[in-house]
């Protein structure tokens, strides 16, 4: 507690209290007390010892009140005081917005008492800063909840324009109550009931055989299947068979289930179109085509299949290994089953098939990994492109060279000799056939001999000859 002019308090204008004793009294009863004279002076500043927020305030003694009120309310300070010293003491609280150098502000509700001693005034203050900030926040909090609620009605006509614009059939169910919480128009459909009757009422109401705990328990355990489960019901009204996907999350601390409802005979035949096409094709394709397991055994094959290997039955083929039918036995197969497991896909590879008439044709095979759950299995397509070799030149030599490289070689012509040039375009030549051979067979050396037809030494001299032994080694 700070005070000034103990002189004053010490004058007798109270002489029942003793001085000490009235300044802490007074400033116990209020924030702050101000001994305003006659002329409008602060005689002396009395704070409470609780309230630290004021500061020092003994600078405002001996001089004018206004001084440290704000423009607006000064003007309603001289009108109470001028009341008071004619007389009438303001018998309302008078709120006034205190100033100090510019650097705070401050509101103070103040009561006007009389003080017995050349018309001074005692003015009872009490701070209003912790109403103000209250009322700021609240204030703030209606900022802040209504913008709540404009953003929850945006939320809702969003959510209502899409549930009513979708065509797929929406219900959600109360995991608690077993109730329809909202539905769309599609779902009341389906279902044969009215869209105003069917939100509120028990979901296994509108099926038959099940009661509202069956029902959610079994719609609870669909929720946790792997991917995705459902449950077929039948519909009261219709007496179709319906299918539930069910997907639980939580809302407004409720358990909530979206089910997604389809007629089981529509969910039927979108989910096989794809399929059924899909058999189709492999079916009746031109192209033979094939499903082997990850060690080469075939599962199933096609009819063309069966024509490029002169096959009578499924029997003959099914069960047995591809090499079984390749030309290079393992070899090919190996390039066949490790490509697509590494990479996913082997796109073209060229090589002969045989059958058991020892018959040989020419194919390009395409392989292609699949995804199953149970086993690994591969893809592959066969093509016949043994009546292009007719149309190769040379009897069924190399397609020639692409236009660059080919002007390459002719832009040698006059600057070496033909014997030259030939030599060097074979060097080119063969380097590329070894380096794709060595990469077709991951590195497998003897794999790669025999496809180039070579020894293993001759190999081995080749890419010792071309620099790629130690890259590839």
């Amino acid at each position: 507690m700070t005070t000034g002019g103990s002189t004053f308090w010490s004058s007798g204008a109270v002489p029942l209290i003793e001085p000490e004793f009235l300044s802490s009294i007074i400033g116990a009863a209020s924030d702050i007390a101000l001994v305003v004279s006659a002329e409008g002076t602060i005689l002396s500043v009395v704070l409470n010892k609780h309230s630290e927020s004021f500061g020092n305030l003994k600078h405002w003694e001996g001089r004018p009140v206004v001084q440290f009120l704000t423009r607006e309310t000064a003007p309603k300070f001289e009108a109470a005081h001028a009341a008071y010293l004619q007389g009438d003491v303001p018998g309302k609280p008078l709120e006034l917005n205190h100033s100090d150098n510019a650097v705070w502000q401050y509101p103070v509700r103040y009561t006007f008492h009389r003080f017995g001693q050349e018309n001074a005034a005692l003015l009872l203050g009490r701070d209003l800063r912790p109403i103000a900030e209250t009322q700021q926040q609240l204030v703030q909090a209606q900022i802040a909840l209504e913008q709540g609620y404009e953003a929850r009605r945006e939320f809702d006509a969003r959510f209502r324009v899409l549930l009513s614009s979708t065509a797929e059939a929406i219900i959600f169910v109360a995991v608690q109550s077993g109730r329809v919480d909202d539905a769309n128009e599609a779902a009341s459909a389906l279902l044969g009931v009215k869209i105003d009757a069917l939100k509120g009422s028990a979901f296994a109401h509108h099926f038959a055989d099940r009661s509202t705990v069956e029902l959610t328990e079994s719609l609870m355990n669909a929720t946790l299947a792997e991917e995705g489960g459902k449950v077929t019901l039948k519909s009261r009204k219709t007496g179709r068979s319906i299918l539930v996907h069910p997907v639980i999350f939580r809302a407004g601390g409720q358990r909530i289930l979206l089910c997604r409802i389809t007629a089981e005979e529509v969910a039927a035949t979108s989910a096989d179109t794809a399929a059924n096409q899909t058999l189709a094709l492999f079916r009746t394709s031109s192209d033979a085509m094939l499903f082997m397991t990850g060690k080469g055994v075939i599962t199933s094959v096609n009819e063309s299949f069966l024509d490029l290997v002169g096959a009578a039955h499924l029997t003959d083929v099914v069960g047995r290994s591809l090499s079984d039918f390749l030309g290079r036995g393992q070899i090919d197969l190996g390039m066949l089953t490790d490509p697509p497991q590494r990479s996913g896909q082997m796109r073209t590879y060229a090589t002969k098939m045989t059958n058991d008439l020892g018959a040989r044709l020419s194919v390009e095979i395409s392989a292609t990994q699949l995804d199953d759950q149970h086993t690994q299995l591969i893809g592959c397509i066969f093509r016949d492109v043994s009546h292009m070799e007719a149309t190769r030149p040379h009897g069924g030599a190399a397609p020639q060279m692409q236009a660059e490289p080919s002007r390459n070689v002719m832009d040698l012509v006059g600057s070496a000799s033909l014997k030259d040039i030939v030599a060097e375009t074979t060097d080119v030549v063969e380097k590329m056939c070894i380096e794709t051979a060595v990469e077709l067979t991951g590195n497998n050396r003897v794999a790669a001999a025999e496809i180039l037809g070579l020894s293993r030494q001759s190999l081995y001299v080749k890419l010792r000859k071309y620099g790629l032994l130690s890259r590839n080694g």
